[in-house]
């Protein structure tokens, strides 16, 4: 989770992926024998061509959707440079206040209610 001025990061989940449409925290799988540190840096260099610093562990969360059971694991991180949409993904810069106004994977439920309140 990144935070910028006042703002949140988020990113529109690509046409084709599970939960398309859906808005999300950068992120992503991590592989076989990667640590969640380096699975962040990996998948944030990847999507949005940034370097990044992980921070203090927020949440950690198991959800069980229909067809699969997922296990998320959310930090805090800076970015030490800009995004660019490398995927071609819609990136936004969302207040707090606006977080309820998106569309967000239900997983991230917790998540949203802990930084909206």
């Amino acid at each position: 989770m990144v935070e910028r001025e006042a703002r949140y990061l988020v990113t529109r989940r690509l046409r084709g992926t599970h939960l398309a449409g859906f808005w999300e925290f950068p992120g992503g799988k991590c592989e076989a024998g990667e640590t969640l540190d380096a699975c962040l840096v990996r998948e944030i260099r990847e999507e949005l061509g940034c370097d990044v610093t992980v921070g203090a562990k927020l949440l950690s969360v198991t959800h069980q959707y229909p067809d699969r059971s997922i296990e998320l694991h959310f930090f805090r991180c800076d970015l030490r440079n800009d995004p660019r949409p490398l995927l071609g993904q819609e990136i936004r810069w969302v207040p707090r206040d606006a977080l309820r106004s998106l569309e967000f994977p239900p997983a991230d439920g917790e998540l949203i209610t802990l930084l909206a309140g």
